[in-house]
């Protein structure tokens, strides 16, 4: 979108850093990919969220409409990782400094990776762990329950095995993902036309989620047993509504369905302690 394009843009102009992404053979300085951030483990909270005695916009900004990858994600500092709690809820950091305030806008997917313990094998069929329980409970103390409360997707990938390895059967190739995805954010566009500043379900609020996000009578009651059951707050109910929304587009239904639903909890109820 030319809106969304214009705003990366500026931002890295705020950050100086707009020529060295001038793409070879264009005329104009537009940055016209989506923004892909991978900071190391060792990055300081102000190089995450801007700052410093210049305020310029930090690694979550330069991500704005784009991707804010943190690989060991257990590795940041625990500190570090808690200031991003507020620019993902609400898009946008805002730095105050005695005689100026700025603004930067924020508003990323953020993914992130970790080991399940400090040696990397905990719960692996094959090579077993050597971490004591506590180790692996410091390790993890680094991710507080507030920031996790705003990782939708939590997912455990397991170590594949030899045939799987050997014998690999080609699935469903990126092409046809890529389409099924394009789909379903022209369906957001679609949707939110006549809302300014809103392109994806991410981006809802709680009034749009009553409007686009309606349930059935089935649905809202898996959605209250889960709320039971994993003690989610309002915040992750929300959520939950986004995820399965989103999947009822892939699908390219109407309204959002049981199955939709279900498959929304099944990842947010990643439960560390097993892992």
């Amino acid at each position: 979108q030319w809106e969304e394009m214009l705003e990366i843009t500026r931002i890295y102009s705020a950050a100086g850093l707009l020529r060295q992404n001038l793409h070879l053979g264009r005329q104009t300085p537009l940055i016209a990919q989506r923004p892909f951030r991978a900071p190391h483990h060792s990055a300081s909270a102000v190089a995450l969220v801007g700052g410093g005695p210049y305020p310029k916009p930090g690694e979550i900004s330069l991500a704005h409409h784009g991707i804010l990858y943190l690989d060991e994600l257990t590795e940041f500092r625990r500190e570090v990782l808690e200031v991003l709690r507020q620019p993902l809820e609400d898009g946008k950091v805002t730095i105050s400094r005695a005689r100026v305030s700025l603004e930067f806008p924020a508003q990323t997917t953020l993914v992130a990776s970790t080991n399940p313990c400090p040696c990397g094998f905990y719960g692996d069929p094959v090579h077993p762990c050597t971490c004591t329980p506590q180790q692996r409970e410091r390790y993890w103390s680094k991710l507080s329950g507030p920031l996790l409360d705003r990782i939708d997707l939590q997912v455990r990938v397991n170590r594949l095995k030899p045939e799987e390895i050997v014998r690999a059967q080609g699935g469903e190739s990126s092409q046809a993902v890529q389409r099924r995805v394009e789909r379903a954010r022209q369906r957001q566009r679609q949707r939110f036309q006549n809302e300014p500043g809103i392109h994806c379900n991410a981006q809802m609020q709680s009034r749009h989620l009553r409007q686009w996000c309606s349930l059935s009578d089935p649905c809202r009651k898996l959605l209250e047993s889960a709320i039971q059951k994993l003690a989610l707050s309002a915040r992750g109910s929300d959520r939950i509504l986004k995820v399965a929304r989103t999947i009822a587009d892939l699908e390219g239904a109407e309204a959002i369905a049981p199955t939709h639903i279900a498959e929304a909890i099944q990842y947010r109820s990643l439960d560390r302690a097993r892992l």
